[in-house]
């Protein structure tokens, strides 16, 4: 199987690593060039490490 590579696919690395990396989307919207901050959140949306700051335990506080 051939994959066809093309120029864009280095853009779309850059902002896949950048959102790995933990950059705010803003700031990879401003370095990617996007005009809508919905063209660069296709590239945060999947990177479930962006969760991995907050505390997902469930647990109940003692009064």
């Amino acid at each position: 199987m051939q994959i066809k590579v093309h120029p864009h696919m280095l853009r779309h690395s850059c902002g896949f690593f950048l959102a790995d990396k933990g950059y705010p989307t803003r700031d990879i919207q401003d370095w990617l060039g996007h005009a809508s901050i919905h063209n660069t959140v296709i590239y945060t949306a999947q990177n479930s490490k962006r969760f991995s700051k907050f505390d997902w335990s469930w647990e109940e506080e003692s009064p």
